[in-house]
C-alpha cells in the first residue's frame, strides 16, 4: 500500500506542474529574491498531501512549503512538491516532484518524477532502482579526472573554507566538466542512472535529497556527508557518486586532493 500511495501521490503532484508549466501563476520569494515559491509549489503540495492523507491520515509529513506536520507515527513522508522551482518558474523543464518515505528512521521508498521528459525514478530498499520500470545502475568510471560531475549552489554563499566556489574552481581548473542543472533530486538520479559520475552540494534540505539518495544507493552508488560519514538527509552536505570516484572527490571537496 505504501508503494502504490507513493506513486499515486507523485503523479498527483506532477499533474499540477504540467498544468501550470509555461502558463500563468503567482511567484513570490522566501529567503532572498531568487529563493522562489510559486502557486504550483503550493498546489502540488496540496495534491500530494490529499493522496497520502486519504490512505494514511496519521503519518508524519515533512514538506518544503508546509514544514513539519508531526504525527505520532513511525512513518514519515519527506516531500518536495517542485524540486527546481527556479527552473520551473522560468519555463526550464529540469524540475520534478520528489518524495521519500522514511520508516523507523530509515529511508525505505523514493520516487522522483520529471513529467516534462517523462522520467520516473523509483526505488524500494533492497529491490534496486528503476527509471520508467527499467533497472538502472551507476557508471563504472574510476578516474576523477575523466569524470563528469554535477553540483548546485546555495542561495546564500557559504563563506567557509573549501566553499562551493572554491571546490568548483579546483575541479574545473583540472579540466573536469561540472554541470549545474538546478534540481538536486534530478542530479542525484542522473548519477544513479550513470549519466553523471558524481554529485556534491553544500547546504541542502532533507526534501531535496531524501528520495534521490535511496535511489542512488539502490543503483549501486555511495552517499556520504563531507566527512565521509553515512549520509543523513537531515544534515546539509552531500556527496553522491558511483562509489569508484568517491574517495578522490571527497579529498577534492576538503582541499586535500593532488591530481
Amino acid at each position: 500500500m505504501l508503494k502504490q500511495t507513493l506513486i499515486k501521490a507523485t503523479l498527483a503532484g506532477s499533474k499540477v506542474l504540467q498544468h501550470y508549466f509555461n502558463g500563468s501563476f503567482t511567484v513570490s520569494s522566501k529567503s532572498n529574491i531568487n529563493d522562489l515559491v510559486t502557486q504550483a509549489d503550493k498546489e502540488s503540495e496540496e495534491a500530494i498531501f490529499k493522496v497520502i492523507r486519504e490512505e494514511f491520515p496519521d503519518h508524519y509529513l515533512l514538506s518544503e512549503e508546509a514544514g513539519d506536520l508531526k504525527m505520532d507515527s513511525n512513518t514519515k513522508w519527506i516531500i518536495d512538491p517542485i524540486d527546481g522551482t527556479v527552473n520551473f518558474a522560468n519555463g526550464i523543464p529540469i524540475c520534478c516532484v520528489s518524495i521519500g518515505v522514511e520508516q523507523d528512521g530509515k529511508m525505505i521508498l523514493g520516487a522522483v518524477y520529471n513529467p516534462f521528459i517523462n522520467e520516473f525514478f523509483f526505488s524500494e530498499r533492497g529491490y534496486g532502482a528503476t527509471l520508467n520500470d527499467q533497472k538502472i545502475k551507476v557508471s563504472d568510471k574510476s578516474d576523477l579526472l575523466r569524470s563528469c560531475l554535477v553540483t548546485g549552489f546555495p542561495y546564500s554563499y557559504l563563506d567557509t573554507p573549501n566553499g562551493p566556489l572554491q571546490v568548483f574552481e579546483k575541479l574545473i581548473r583540472n579540466n573536469i566538466p561540472v554541470r549545474r542543472l538546478g534540481s538536486a533530486a534530478i542530479d542525484i538520479c542522473w548519477v544513479a542512472s550513470g549519466r553523471f559520475d558524481g554529485f556534491y552540494e553544500h547546504n541542502l534540505n532533507a526534501w531535496d535529497s531524501a528520495a534521490g539518495f535511496l535511489i542512488l544507493e539502490e543503483a549501486g552508488g555511495k552517499v556520504t556527508d563531507f566527512g565521509g560519514n553515512y549520509y543523513s538527509p537531515y544534515q546539509p552536505n552531500i556527496l553522491a557518486t558511483n562509489g569508484k570516484i568517491h574517495d578522490d572527490l571527497l579529498l577534492a571537496i576538503n582541499g586535500n586532493w593532488n591530481p
